[in-house]
């Protein structure tokens, strides 16, 4: 892993993730109910968005996107749950909002979770396999090529990271592994990927999540 520290581009140079005219700053939401919140609002704020720790169902009517982070996705289905957050991330979904998970987060945003015992936002057509890589222990990073992204391979960080065994109509892959196993794919305005592009220097995922409201 890697330091972040890197120069923060002028905020009015940075697209909302809401389709608002490009010279306002994207105002971002991280899920803070349990995870590696607080990287992701490292790497935005890095990035010139104003990034938000959002852990209300209220506060989704106040932000232009929300990323779901890694963490235990049994524990956030359960905290969203109990927080009233699924319905009301549903809707703001459903009118556009861009979503993207990350590790957890891409469980938690799945439709189809084998064995999950707590309740998942189901906005992504997609089946997810839970730890399908093995153990803590089993972590690995690899260089992936990403569907449309300029410059160069993707160096993914997977940790205890599931793996997307199906997806459904309207739903494209940007990324395999080179065995031609799923860690990343887009529907829309929502994105999902397998592993934690938060923990390293490169601000590409990001950059991208923000640019997915744009028009």
């Amino acid at each position: 892993m890697v330091s972040r520290s890197r120069p923060s581009p002028p905020a009015n140079a940075l697209p909302s993730a809401a389709g608002r005219n490009s010279t306002k700053t994207a105002r971002v939401g991280v899920l803070g109910l349990q995870g590696d919140f607080s990287e992701h609002l490292a790497t935005l704020r890095g990035l010139g968005a104003e990034g938000v720790d959002v852990r209300r169902p209220e506060q989704l009517d106040d932000i232009d996107a929300l990323i779901i982070p890694g963490g235990e996705s049994t524990t956030i289905g359960k905290l969203a749950q109990n927080y009233g957050i699924i319905p009301k991330l549903r809707e703001r979904a459903a009118r556009g909002m861009p979503v993207w998970g990350t590790c957890a987060g891409a469980i938690f945003l799945a439709k189809d979770v084998p064995g999950h015992p707590h309740p998942l936002a189901e906005l992504m057509d997609i089946t997810v396999e839970r730890n399908a890589f093995g153990r803590q222990i089993d972590s690995f990073e690899a260089d992936i090529e990403v569907e449309g992204m300029a410059g160069g391979p993707f160096h993914a960080v997977f940790i205890r990271a599931p793996k997307i065994t199906r997806t459904g109509p309207g739903v494209v892959i940007l990324a395999r592994l080179r065995d031609g196993t799923v860690v990343a794919v887009r529907d829309g305005t929502l994105l999902a990927t397998s592993f934690h592009p938060e923990l390293t220097r490169d601000e590409r995922f990001h950059r991208l999540f923000l640019s997915l409201g744009k028009g």
